[in-house]
């Protein structure tokens, strides 16, 4: 059965789609539909339900040597209150997760990882952990939620003062509060937007949720599920774990070779990178320029050649178009390459473009 998150009721209650995702019960979308959904974060500000995501810390006197090890980039810089993407890599180079580093003290660190992979990531850790470190999974201490868009500042400002709202991106507060109850308070998310997530205890998560809502009524801020989430993030060219990201998938043919400090002294997976730096596929944008939406899975053609697969795929509603992810041959990843995709036994137009598909700079 899936686990229902602290917000369960509340989205039954006020007309969200339930599914199943990642083993718990969430909403995919709400009457209002996704693509409303969508278009309010893009242009005003939405709410999502992320209890799903597991937190897992890591605290000790060699707190830091431990993450180092467990994680691609590296941690050693990070002033208390900084977020860092990384990853989680296998011996053999493939990912095991991607997540986000949090420093909370000098000798305790705050992991959050995807929800499909919280048991597996923790088991992962435990194997691994140094010495003189120690691993507890808190994920069920805390509820999620993700205020994203571009007036989620001014809705924060109303709920919070300046002390408990971050002022920079991949950067948090631990002890926040926020309409009157205390939370953790991150500048992040998955949307390509500006937003914060809020790490709240259970128990307090439909008062926070409802306090934010009303906050941003005026804004036409509106509750958004799964659905939009997707789109907004492939817009964002945000990779997914099992998507763009799996065990058979390095970091540099997911283009994440930014998130590896091949320049530390050591960390898992290392050894099997050092000659994985120039891959033979690496992952694309394709904008559709025949009749189609390519969908996860979907085989790419360059000519007679199969080149490659989609990863994800949908019809992005910022863009008006259909777009895609997909790993194909380096030999046909330059910006501007035919190649088509087969869609229900027809091949189908695309071209390769620059990722990221969406973002508010440009």
């Amino acid at each position: 059965m899936d686990i229902r998150t602290p917000l369960y009721d509340w989205h039954a209650a006020h007309g969200g789609k339930l599914v199943s995702f990642a083993g718990y019960s969430l909403p995919v979308q709400y009457a209002t539909g996704v693509i409303a959904e969508h278009e309010a974060v893009r242009s005003r500000a939405g709410l999502f339900d992320v209890s799903h995501m597991g937190e897992i810390e890591i605290s000790g006197s060699m707190a830091l040597a431990a993450v180092n090890r467990l994680v691609s980039a590296d941690c050693t810089d990070m002033p208390i209150g900084k977020v860092r993407y990384a990853l989680l890599c296998d011996e053999s180079g493939g990912i095991v997760d991607d997540l986000v580093v949090c420093k909370m003290e000098e000798t305790r660190y705050f992991l959050v990882v995807n929800a499909a992979n919280r048991h597996k990531d923790f088991a992962w850790i435990l194997d691994h952990l140094a010495a003189g470190a120690v691993a507890r999974d808190l994920s069920d201490e805390y509820a999620q939620i993700a205020l994203q868009g571009p007036l989620a500042p001014a809705i924060m400002s109303r709920l919070a003062t300046a002390e408990s709202i971050p002022a920079r991106y991949y950067t948090l507060i631990e002890r926040g509060v926020v309409a009157d109850i205390p939370c953790i308070v991150s500048r992040t998310g998955y949307t390509g937007e500006v937003g914060f997530e809020l790490y709240c205890a259970p128990s307090d998560a439909v008062t926070l949720w409802e306090r934010l809502l009303a906050a941003g009524s005026s804004e036409g801020a509106i509750p958004c599920g799964l659905g939009c989430r997707d789109t907004l993030r492939l817009e964002a060219a945000m990779p997914l774990y099992g998507h763009e990201m799996s065990d058979s998938i390095t970091p540099f043919e997911a283009r994440l070779g930014g998130s590896v400090k091949m320049e530390k002294a050591d960390f898992v997976g290392k050894a099997a990178l050092a000659g994985k730096t120039q891959p033979t596929r690496v992952r694309v944008g394709l904008r559709m320029t025949g009749h189609g939406i390519a969908r996860g899975g979907e085989r790419v053609f360059a000519g007679s050649n199969e080149v490659g697969f989609v990863t994800s795929g949908s019809w992005l509603p910022t863009l008006k178009g259909a777009f895609a992810m997909a790993l194909v041959a380096t030999s046909v990843s330059a910006v501007g390459t035919a190649v088509d995709v087969v869609i229900r036994d027809k091949r189908v137009a695309a071209e390769v473009v620059a990722l990221p598909f969406y973002s508010r700079q440009r």
